[in-house]
């Protein structure tokens, strides 16, 4: 699987809940804070119809949104397994 981005804000619970479920996996993952990157957050605005929405990743070209978090939406997503 080709690494996956995560565009994040620094408060956002889900966030931390999304990288700790990858790193149980062992998935390998970049992390881009959209309050200090503009271009990141335009990235996550026009991936979800305007809302400000983290986590939002990226994978292969394509982008979803994890909020609220959903473990296993999330594997279903990535095609990972649920239990580490």
């Amino acid at each position: 699987m080709e690494p996956i981005t995560i565009y994040t804000t620094a408060w956002c619970p889900d966030c931390r809940y999304t990288k700790a479920f990858l790193r149980e996996r062992g998935v390998a993952y970049r992390e881009v804070n959209i309050e200090e990157d503009e271009a990141a957050e335009e990235i996550v605005l026009k991936a979800n119809n305007g809302l400000r929405k983290v986590p939002t990743l990226e994978v292969e070209g394509r982008y979803f949104a994890c909020s609220p978090f959903d473990p296993e939406e999330l594997a279903e997503e990535l095609n990972i397994p649920l239990n580490p």
